[in-house]
């Protein structure tokens, strides 16, 4: 079996060597990743230029850059390696919880995976301290990967580890709440105006979702797919 890992915090992120250092107990492993930070680039794919495929040695793997997306990784990466199995995206510096599945890259990453027919698992942690404690998630990490590879029917999966030592692992959906979308707007030291985007939920968490399981000092794992359709208004507006 062989893994690829990805990102989108970039090529020299401290997250996605921690990933690359465990992956090998299960098979042969190679990095392809953003050459700069790509956070919050969703799942963007620029068609209007060509990228480039740098080979970039990272300690004793095997590793590329990719002046693209994290998407763009994953394309390029199976193309230029051939047979892989599995994509890892991550560990993400930053939870990647509910609505912001939509504009992670991580999990766009992992989604451009399933769309080529691979499996896809993006895994990621709160960025509450400078230096984050990866030997701390060492044994969570270890655990997901066993269970996870095990199952081939999870074709794509969404990771979320606590910034503290787990209580255990647990499965969950995606928190999906409302915010305020307030606009803030300011200006620079040269007079020039210019707007923060500031959300803050207006529901609670709920039990059982993905945003719980880690406020709860558990790892999130949340089963995910591409078919976008909504079944019950489809079924509807049929009827």
């Amino acid at each position: 079996m062989r893994i690829l890992i990805a990102n989108d915090d970039g090529i020299y992120s401290p997250g996605i060597l921690a990933l690359a250092e465990i992956a090998p107990r299960f098979c042969a492993v190679r990095i392809v990743a953003p050459d700069v930070e790509q956070s919050s680039a969703g799942h963007a794919i620029p068609g209007w230029r060509p990228l480039t495929y740098k080979r970039t040695p990272i300690k004793n793997f095997e590793a590329y850059r990719v002046n693209g997306t994290p998407a763009d990784c994953v394309v390029l990466g199976v193309h230029n390696w051939g047979k892989v199995d599995v994509v890892l995206s991550g560990i993400n510096l930053g939870s990647n919880l509910g609505n912001s599945i939509w504009h992670s890259g991580t999990v766009a990453a992992a989604k451009q995976a399933t769309l080529l027919e691979l499996r896809g698992i993006a895994l990621s942690m709160p960025a509450t301290q400078e230096e984050p404690n990866f030997d701390m998630l060492h044994g969570a990490i270890d655990r997901v990967l066993e269970i996870l590879f095990k199952d081939p029917q999870l074709k794509l999966i969404n990771v979320n580890f606590p910034d503290v030592e787990s209580k255990g692992l647990r499965w969950t959906r995606q928190s999906v709440r409302h915010y305020n979308g307030k606009v803030v707007p300011g200006e620079d030291p040269m007079g020039r105006k210019h707007f923060w985007f500031s959300v803050a939920p207006i529901e609670g968490t709920e039990a059982g979702t993905d945003r719980w399981a880690v406020e709860q000092g558990y790892v999130s794992m949340t089963p995910l797919r591409i078919d976008l359709t909504a079944e019950k208004d489809l079924a509807a507006v049929a009827r």
